[in-house]
């Protein structure tokens, strides 16, 4: 037979059993497109505005649809009632981490966010303890948070988003960086750098075919680079602690780290070695640091945008910390329009629209759908920070969405952008904390001024995976 007739039979035979398989396994799966062979949904989604992408399926198909990314089914969740079903009421059945082959290589599934099984139970666990020890949600990490907050007033113009990260520092190395430290300041552009390539679709296109990670050139290159620079700066740090551990007297996250490594010495699941922690610490390091730098931002670029909201937390702050002493967690209470628009502000942006994805640890019966063990999961959190009922304009930065009709602080279930369930962030509170004392102390100090119009901020909220401010430029007038 002619090898051409041979080469196009086989196929043609590969792609009707690729089309065969995916479709025998859609019986019992939630609806949606007919995927491709080898490809699945990729040409149907747009990778720069997935959020919107998934809000047209739903139309289609409902609140549970299914979508393939490659050769793979993925069941999404939209809508409030949809994701609190799932990550909630079956918190357990959707607790596994879904596959990623970018972090799972640099990370060999030993961090917090991307572990699986009772190693990520054990390292939740141990995270939330430690970070508690050291003071989150305490007097003591707000004192840290208002120290930073003051430098910050000093060097704003030259800051490039390290407060954030200082904080962080202090809690895991034990001491903060100079501004003006030229190997803090070469930490901090390399993780902006990662950060913003795992934003882009390149970036989801390598997790859902891990073959072009060895085979092709590309970003993740760099990304990889990166990693393992950042994670051997952090190697050498916990080399220093290692020396000079005092195991009656932990200082930072590091020397609790060192101390449970003694204490499970023998232990399977935990016998880390130095390297596996530093990888474990170099993730806490990314998820509590450009997250809460990009906040900010999005923050400050709202609030130039519209100047009668900065009037109204202004004289909000006039009226209850005034101009001689610093913002403390106690004025929150007392001011319910700036406690209100820092919501708003992470309600808007929604910085990871589509969440981490999660994946389920047995067969699970989901309404009249049955979703196989191992099948990935996208639960989407812009959905429900959009939600038009909960959030009437939801387009539209308003603060008004948390206030009631007497202008009090008014709470609500639909506020998930740190996820929710199981796998909720480990530092919310923290993060919460230092959005409210920075941006507090930002406009307590200093009048906002944009060097373009403010008309030309275009900021639209969930583009692509993962929200990004575009670079601006602006002033900081003392007030």
């Amino acid at each position: 037979m002619n090898p051409v007739v041979v080469l196009v039979l086989s196929l043609a035979f590969l792609l009707l059993l690729s089309l065969w398989r995916q479709r025998s396994g859609r019986g019992k799966l939630p609806p949606g497109p007919i995927p491709l062979p080898i490809i699945g949904n990729f040409l149907q989604i747009d990778m720069n505005d997935t959020s919107q992408s998934l809000a047209k399926f739903s139309k289609t198909y409902g609140p549970v649809f299914t979508l393939y990314f490659g050769s793979k089914p993925t069941v999404v969740f939209h809508g409030y009632k949809a994701v609190k079903e799932a990550l909630i009421d079956h918190g357990e059945e959707f607790s596994e981490r879904g596959w990623s082959p970018i972090f799972d290589e640099v990370s060999e599934g030993q961090d917090i966010g991307f572990s699986h099984g009772n190693v990520w139970k054990l390292t939740r666990q141990f995270t939330l303890t430690t970070l508690r020890n050291l003071g989150m949600g305490k007097k003591t990490v707000e004192a840290r948070v208002q120290e930073e907050a003051q430098w910050l007033m000093k060097e704003l113009k030259k800051t490039n988003g390290c407060a954030p990260c200082n904080v962080l520092c202090s809690i895991i190395f034990q001491n903060r960086f100079s501004y003006e430290d030229k190997d803090f300041l070469s930490l901090i552009e390399k993780l902006k750098e990662c950060i913003t390539l795992l934003r882009s679709p390149w970036f989801q296109v390598c997790n859902a075919f891990p073959i072009l990670l060895d085979y092709c050139p590309g970003s993740h290159n760099i990304f990889f680079k990166n990693y393992t620079y950042i994670k051997s700066c952090i190697l050498e740090k916990m080399k220093e602690h290692e020396e000079l551990l005092d195991v009656i007297n932990p200082q930072d996250f590091i020397d609790y780290l060192l101390i449970q490594r003694l204490k499970e010495n023998g232990n399977q699941q935990l016998n880390y070695t130095l390297e596996q922690l530093a990888s474990f610490v170099t993730k806490l390091f990314f998820g509590g640091t450009e997250p809460l730098s990009l906040t900010i931002r999005f923050a400050l670029l709202l609030l130039i945008k519209h100047p009668h909201i900065t009037d109204k937390v202004q004289e909000e702050i006039n009226r209850v910390i005034g101009r001689h002493r610093s913002p403390c967690m106690q004025d929150r209470r007392h001011m319910p329009y700036t406690n209100a628009m820092v919501h708003e502000v992470q309600r808007f942006i929604g910085i990871s629209p589509n969440n981490v994805i999660h994946e389920v640890i047995c067969d699970t019966k989901f309404r009249k759908y049955i979703i196989p063990k191992g099948t990935r999961v996208i639960a989407s959190l812009s959905s429900v920070l959009h939600d038009s009922k909960e959030f009437p304009n939801p387009e539209m930065f308003d603060p008004g969405h948390f206030l009631d009709g007497n202008g009090n602080f008014k709470k609500s279930d639909y506020f998930m952008p740190f996820s929710t369930g199981k796998r909720m962030c480990v530092g919310e509170s923290l993060a919460r904390m230092e959005l409210f004392l920075f941006l507090t102390t930002i406009l307590q100090n200093f009048n906002l001024k944009f060097l373009d119009d403010p008309k030309n901020i275009d900021i639209k909220p969930g583009c692509g995976l993962s929200s990004m401010p575009s670079n601006f430029q602006m002033c900081f007038i003392p007030v």
